[in-house]
């Protein structure tokens, strides 16, 4: 039995969507990377009890630590996003958590860095808090080891494709390295979006938004380069449409970032007809309802879809392209 809620909001669920497609579904991933975290630090002295943890967010982890920090009894503090919510909001204030959030920015990358400032405002002005870094320590990667093995129990010892967003690295770059841990044969499909700065597109502007989590204007120091095979950048429009259809075909109710994975997960598996594709949907759609679901009816089908395959990235290209990584560092 559970002992927190955050406990089994962390515990995703594996759907087999068809024989070589499965889904990985989270309904907040990030509880996952945030418990086990808050706990670390906990155990090893870095905090106690009481404390105040801060951090910044675009919405998912701002819930996942504040649930973190209910569970072990700490304080939140979080400045947030200006993608941050109503509801979420409300959520946090119930949850005793102090949010932050940054005034209206048609910009996100101007409301990442300033949301990094912020932080260091904050500690100048508390050094007593501690700064999560949830896109800098590969502390966020000890939680997804678990949910290898759950992988691993569901899928068998076949070869293996992993698709997922990049975002501070912590979610795919964890799947791949515990997967790999015993040798056997897992790839690994990192999703961008355009503009992002962690595997070069900043060049390339995406006329709707950066999708929010998935990528980053600044650099992650958690990112771990090498561990990814393939990389796809995907347009907010395409991304829509994989929302949808996989709403529309599967019943899966899942964010933005899935709907990127799905068209890029489905791509991969007709390229490789011998191995099993798996990809994350890291939260429900929940959040996306006006933005993306209330333009169902704008999606273009997924068959008129597919990516340009690119050898470099100054041949980067809107809608949606793809590039073989081959483990290369930064």
């Amino acid at each position: 039995m559970d002992q927190h809620i955050a406990e089994s909001i962390g515990r995703p669920d594996l759907i087999r969507l068809d024989d070589r497609l499965v889904c990985l579904r989270f309904e907040t991933m990030k509880v996952v990377s945030a418990l086990a975290a808050v706990r670390h630090l906990l155990d090893s002295g870095v905090v106690r009890r009481g404390d105040t943890l801060l951090d910044s967010s675009s919405g998912i982890y701002a819930y996942a630590l504040a649930l973190a920090c209910h569970r072990h009894g700490m304080r939140c503090h979080i400045v947030g996003s200006t993608t941050v919510d109503h509801t979420l909001r409300t959520q946090l204030a119930v949850l005793g958590a102090t949010l932050e959030q940054m005034e209206p920015c048609s910009d996100l990358k101007l409301d990442q860095k300033r949301r990094v400032e912020r932080i260091h405002e904050i500690l100048a002005e508390h050094p007593e808090y501690h700064w999560m870094r949830q896109y800098h320590d590969d502390i966020h990667y000890l939680g997804y080891r678990p949910v290898v093995e759950r992988i691993r129990a569901a899928a068998g010892s076949g070869a293996l494709t992993v698709v997922g967003g990049v975002g501070s690295g912590a979610s795919t770059g964890a799947l791949a390295r515990y997967l790999r841990e015993d040798g056997s044969d897992v790839e690994l499909v990192g999703v961008q979006p355009y503009g992002s700065v962690t595997f070069g597109s900043e060049h390339v502007a995406d006329p709707e938004i950066i999708i929010a989590g998935i990528g980053s204007s600044i650099p992650f120091g958690n990112v771990a380069h090498d561990l990814y095979d393939t990389l796809h950048w995907i347009s907010f429009d395409t991304a829509l449409a994989g929302s949808v259809d996989l709403l529309r075909r599967h019943a899966v109710f899942a964010g933005l970032s899935t709907g990127a994975g799905y068209l890029a997960a489905r791509h991969e598996r007709e390229r490789s007809p011998q191995r099993t594709v798996l990809f994350i949907a890291a939260d429900t759609g929940h959040r996306y309802v006006d933005t993306v679901y209330a333009r169902h009816r704008e999606a273009a089908p997924i068959a008129t879809l597919a990516p340009r395959d690119v050898t470099d990235r100054s041949e980067l290209a809107l809608p949606w392209s793809r590039m073989d990584w081959n483990r290369a560092r930064a």
